[in-house]
């Protein structure tokens, strides 16, 4: 029993020996910081709505306006546009009836809405002016996309680092001190948020649809922005 307590007490003393050169070590001198870099480019690809719906002519619903004559134009217009047929695709087909009076309605109206794709927005003017003006209900842009945002978004967070180093550098040339090498690097989560564009887009007929000659808009759309925050953690030499 003596034998053991010995040993308990060599271990004991060995270990508190052990802690106590631990605690005797120096801290490493460290700094913590935070870098930020954004960029802003132009969306490559952007998704335009078109709602077009059937309409009487006259007054007393005679001299509908059917939905596929309707169609039909804004095909052709897309493609006098030299855009691909798949460009344009069918997003929904609604229908309503319009009352007149305290007369039940008896009349079914068609709409059907359309989704765009367009590289930019230089020939939605002129494939809009192409449709019956009557016939369209609404445009609105649906969302717009970057094809290299994955790329850029590296780039940008690379950037954010560097900033986060030269950020270090500065602050600690201003005391006497020099930057060691990175201990630690996290990534803020608050990378890619598009602000999304839900604008209706206006237009003016300047002249007959058939004889508008097919003009270039000189507009851009909204930019997509990428912003990202890195922190870094570098050791002080």
């Amino acid at each position: 029993m003596k034998k053991i307590m010995m040993a308990l007490a060599m271990f004991g003393g060995v270990l508190f020996s052990t802690q106590a050169q631990n605690n005797d070590k120096a801290p490493v001198k460290k700094i913590e910081v935070t870098g930020t870099a954004e960029e802003e480019v132009l969306p490559d690809k952007i998704f335009v709505s078109v709602t077009l719906r059937e309409y009487f002519k006259d007054k007393d619903n005679k001299n509908r306006v059917d939905i596929l004559v309707l169609e039909q134009q804004l095909q052709k217009a897309v493609s006098d546009a030299g855009l691909p047929k798949e460009a344009l695709t069918v997003g929904g087909i609604n229908g309503y009836r319009e009352w007149w009076g305290k007369k039940k309605p008896t009349n079914f109206l068609e709409s059907k809405t359309y989704t765009l794709a367009l590289a930019n927005l230089s020939k939605i003017d002129a494939i809009l002016n192409r449709v019956d003006e009557k016939g369209i209900f609404s445009t609105n842009i649906e969302r717009f996309e970057y094809s290299k945002i994955e790329e850029l978004k590296k780039q940008v967070k690379i950037k954010a680092l560097q900033n986060a180093k030269e950020k270090a550098n500065y602050l600690l040339a201003g005391i006497g001190e020099q930057l060691g090498e990175a201990l630690e690097i996290y990534e803020i989560d608050n990378g890619y948020y598009p602000q999304p564009v839900y604008a209706a887009m206006k237009r003016e007929m300047a002249m007959a649809a058939d004889a508008a000659p097919m003009q270039e808009s000189t507009v851009d759309v909204q930019k997509i922005k990428v912003r990202f925050d890195m922190k870094a953690v570098f050791k002080i030499k």
